[in-house]
Formats: C-alpha cells, sequence, structure tokens
C-alpha cells in the first residue's frame, strides 16, 4: 500500500462555518472528558492507604478497570443517546478524537512525552473522518458526513486509481483546510544505492554544506521577525481578554507565525529539490533534535527547523528516486576526511579545517560533511576510493544564497 496525503483550501458557506465551529467545541469537551476521566482513575491510584490527601480525593472503586479506548467508545455510544450536542457530530469523527488522546497517552509512555493537557476553548483545531462514501470528489466539493458538499479550491489533481480513505478538517487563521489521504494498492520500490554520492552537513553558520563544496547560508525567518512580533504582542496585552479588539489582535500574531511557518517549508523544500538535482545518494546527520531545541541556541535551531528538514529531504529523495539515509553524527567535525585522524575539537570560532597530520584544508562544515559521505559510503558497502586518490583535496568552496 502507498498512501499520499493532499491538502487543499475549503470555502465553506457561513452556515457550515458556523457547523464546522460547533464540531470542534463538541470535539473539545469530549476530548477533555476522557482525558479527566483518566486522570482522576490514575490519581485515585496514588492516594496513601493510611490517610486521605486535604485539597481532594478522588474515591474510585479498587476493582474498576483502566480507562482505554475501547471503554471510551462504549462510554460515547451511550452518551450520543442522551446528549443532543453529541448527536449532532459524526459518531466515528467523536471515536478519532478519543484515539488521539489514546496516541498521547502512548507518546508518554514510550517517548517520554508530558502528560497530555486539556485543551481550552479554541485550542481544538481539527477534527478527522476516518471513513468517507463513495466519490467523495466531484466538480471542485468533497463531500464529508453529515455535513455534505464543501466548496474547494482544487490547486491540482489526484492521480487515478486511488481510493481516498480518510479526511482531516484543519482550521487555521488564513482559513479552512481539508487533508485527504490517498491510498494506491500499489508497493513502489524503495530507492537503491546509485550514482554521485552527498554528504550533508547541517548547522547555524552555513545551514547547509555538502561534500562537494556547496555552502548555502541559513535565512533566519523567526529571528528577523522578532521586532515585528514584539510589537503586536504588545498590542495583544494592551487588549481587554475576550474583547473583539482583543480577537483582532490574536489573529494578527497567528497570520504572522503560519506566514513565517509556509516560508520556511517552502524554502526547504525548494533546497531539497536543489540538493537532489544531481545527486544518487544523499547522507545526512542522526541529530539529537531534542537536545539541540534545549540548548544554548534552542532559539536559532528551533528557526532552523533541522527536523522538518529532514523530513522534507527524505521525501524528496524518495520522490526522485535518489537514496536517502542517516548515519552517525559523532565527532563529524573532530576527524580528517582525508586521512581519517582525529585532528580533536574545534572552537566554535575556527572555520577552518586544517590537518596536522595530512595538511589537508577546506572549510570546517564542508570536511564534517565529507566525514558523512565517509561514512554513508561505508554504510552501503561502497569502497572509498576517494580517500587513496585525493579526491577530496582542493575542492573549491561554492557560497550560494539561500533558493527563494
Amino acid at each position: 500500500m502507498f498512501n499520499l496525503t493532499y491538502e487543499f483550501k475549503l470555502k465553506p458557506t457561513q452556515s457550515q462555518i458556523a457547523m464546522f465551529e460547533e464540531w470542534l467545541e463538541t470535539h473539545r469537551r469530549v476530548y477533555n472528558h476522557a482525558l479527566a476521566e483518566r486522570k482522576d482513575w490514575y490519581k485515585s491510584r496514588s492516594c496513601q492507604v493510611n490517610a486521605c490527601s486535604l485539597h481532594s480525593c478522588y474515591i474510585i472503586p479498587a476493582d474498576a478497570p483502566r480507562p482505554t479506548f475501547a471503554s471510551q467508545c462504549k462510554s460515547l455510544t451511550a452518551a450520543r443517546k442522551e446528549n443532543e450536542y453529541l448527536k449532532r457530530v459524526n459518531a466515528q469523527s467523536l471515536q478519532q478524537t478519543l484515539r488521539r488522546l489514546e496516541k498521547a497517552f502512548v507518546s508518554m509512555w514510550e517517548q517520554n512525552h508530558g502528560f497530555p493537557r486539556f485543551k481550552k476553548p479554541g485550542r481544538m483545531r481539527s477534527f478527522s473522518f476516518p471513513q468517507l462514501g463513495v466519490n467523495p470528489l466531484t466538480n471542485g466539493f468533497v463531500k464529508l458526513p453529515v455535513i455534505g458538499a464543501v466548496s474547494m479550491r482544487q490547486s491540482r489533481s489526484i492521480p487515478d486509481g486511488g481510493v481516498i480513505k480518510q479526511a482531516r478538517v484543519v482550521k487555521r487563521v488564513s482559513g479552512w483546510y481539508v487533508m485527504l489521504t490517498v491510498q494506491w494498492d500499489v508497493n513502489p520500490p524503495q530507492p537503491i544505492p546509485h550514482g554521485e554520492a552527498v554528504g550533508i552537513d547541517v548547522g547555524l553558520t552555513s545551514f547547509v554544506a555538502t561534500s562537494n563544496g556547496l555552502l548555502v547560508k541559513r535565512p533566519r525567518f523567526f529571528v528577523d521577525a522578532l521586532r515585528k512580533l514584539k510589537l503586536l504582542q504588545q498590542r495583544v496585552s494592551r487588549k481587554r481578554i475576550g474583547s473583539n479588539n482583543w480577537h483582532k489582535a490574536q489573529r494578527k500574531v497567528a497570520s504572522l507565525h503560519e506566514y513565517l511557518a509556509n516560508c520556511r517549508k517552502d524554502w526547504h523544500r525548494k533546497l531539497s529539490h536543489q540538493i537532489c538535482n544531481n545527486a544518487g545518494m544523499v547522507f545526512v546527520e542522526d541529530l539529537n533534535l531534542v537536545g539541540l531545541s534545549r540548548g544554548m541556541h534552542r532559539l536559532h535551531c528551533l528557526d532552523a527547523g533541522f527536523g522538518q528538514f529532514f523530513n522534507i529531504l527524505e521525501q524528496t529523495c524518495f520522490k526522485r528516486d535518489v537514496y536517502f539515509q542517516k548515519v552517525d553524527s559523532r565527532k563529524t567535525s573532530q576527524i580528517c576526511p582525508s586521512c581519517g585522524v582525529q585532528t580533536g575539537k574545534k572552537e566554535l570560532s575556527e572555520r577552518t579545517h586544517i590537518c596536522s597530520n595530512c595538511g589537508y584544508t577546506t572549510d570546517r562544515d564542508v570536511a564534517a560533511a565529507q566525514v558523512v559521505l565517509v561514512r554513508g559510503l561505508a554504510a552501503v558497502g561502497h569502497t572509498v576510493k576517494m580517500l587513496a586518490e585525493g579526491k577530496f583535496v582542493g575542492i573549491p568552496v561554492k557560497q550560494e544564497s539561500p533558493p527563494l
């Protein structure tokens, strides 16, 4: 099976927008009620046996089972028979909200994520339909269960042979969007190592440095917009909370954040295609992105979006039949790519790699990218002949501006 997600902008009527808003509020209440039920069960098991808490005490029978996705779905079915608001919303869509809560707990247990939190009004911004009817796309309209046909701007056509498996309606400051997951009954072959290999080193001075000498400067999307963002947030703080002017100021802040995110993603996509133009294999570092987001330069690391760039680059490589693999990132800046001798730690101010053993000299980031290339070729079983032939020596360094 092969899945792709297509995103289109919706053009709903005023009555459909009101229905969307009502559904989001209902999904938020279901999510919070299910989370409160699970949280109360956990707190009732953490009370002391011989004493009660002075603040609150959760008295739940000892034989009461732990709330799960299946049990809460049964409770939801019973509640829909009595609650008028729940009847208006598609039952499968509400079950997907409960499944989202279940995934949040699984992420907490397995990936060390934080405990799920309650959602304030306006924080629930999407709901999904796991099943759609036959031919849900017709003449620029998408047919959603219960809601009906909603007009959308279909910017591109969907290839034939695919089946639309599910849809997700998303609310953003710029409007409403629908994400359609299309499935094809095929198994596309994975790209195999072939052609020219490229090693990539990412950083804050140069966002991308490749093994063939290409250096691309890092655009500062968020950092350059800090002054404007600070001004807009000051305007929000001076408005009365909940007023119309407060909502308008909040929308301006959200609009700026969405604009920055779109610019960053567009730049990442263009850069990934530029890298794949003349490459058959791409190797990148397997970085600890969580550690980078909590370090001293966390603001600049999050602004660069290394994780998003790696995901987009991997998708682009798959579409263009380019082999993609992550390699070990330890000590890539301390090893000489020409002779393999460890040269020791470098200060951040040292931007040139000079090997004391063989005399190989190049840019520091380019040398790290060449080490990534050597490790990648070794991982795929290719013989690294370029070290003996000295192909790394004398590679010119090309400074390029970001693709816009």
